[in-house]
């Protein structure tokens, strides 16, 4: 069967987000990235910034910080605590994006794993080198209190803890996507023209 979907993993300040962006133009397909966090929004009644912040990242940098954060009150949100209720609510939309049959790429949030039983989907990994990394989020981001290794290994912790809590699987680990690619080493624009070939020739 042909690829109509494509999820793009991506280590923060590896230029996932720009290629998933790009591909999405160049093939014609829909594009799923912060449109997500807004129906999210809509969904659950949180902010925009909130979801943001808490849709991909674990409370702390390993799967046990899920062990401190506060059970919900019984009744509200069906008694699951924030991270799991944000989930539920991503894994509905992912899902309801994926049934309406319109090809798309989807940015993150486990969207690999939540369409793992489909045979439309390709899988990508975006992964760089430090030095490329760090210069991209200054540039992108500017500087900040921390320095810019510092929080490019928070932030991918955090991720990685949040895809072993939901999904049990290591985040960023080669075998479990169909592809992995190193924007620093290829270049984006080439990630995307390798991409786009791949999909045009299923």
């Amino acid at each position: 069967m042909s690829i109509k979907i494509i999820t793009v993993s991506r280590q923060f300040g590896s230029g996932g987000r720009s290629i998933a962006k790009q591909l999405a133009d160049k093939l014609g397909f829909d594009y799923y990235d912060k449109e997500i966090i807004e129906n999210v929004a809509l969904e659950t009644g949180f902010s925009k910034e909130y979801i943001e912040r808490k849709g991909e990242e674990a409370p702390g940098k390993t799967v046990f910080s899920y062990g401190f954060e506060s059970q919900t009150i019984p009744g509200i949100m069906n008694g699951m605590t924030t991270h799991d209720y944000l989930w539920t609510a991503q894994r509905k939309i992912i899902c309801n994006i994926a049934d309406s049959g319109n090809p798309c790429v989807i940015v993150g949030r486990s969207s690999d794993y939540i369409l793992r039983d489909r045979d439309d989907v390709l899988n990508v990994f975006i992964h760089a080198d430090m030095p490329f990394r760090t210069d991209r989020i200054v540039r992108l981001y500017g500087e900040s209190e921390k320095k810019p290794e510092k929080r490019l290994m928070d932030k991918d912790k955090k991720r990685a803890a949040n895809h072993k809590h939901f999904t049990d699987l290591q985040w960023g680990y080669a075998p479990n996507y169909d592809m992995s690619l190193n924007s620093g080493r290829i270049g984006i624009d080439k990630c995307v023209e390798i991409l786009y070939e791949v999909v045009k020739n299923s």
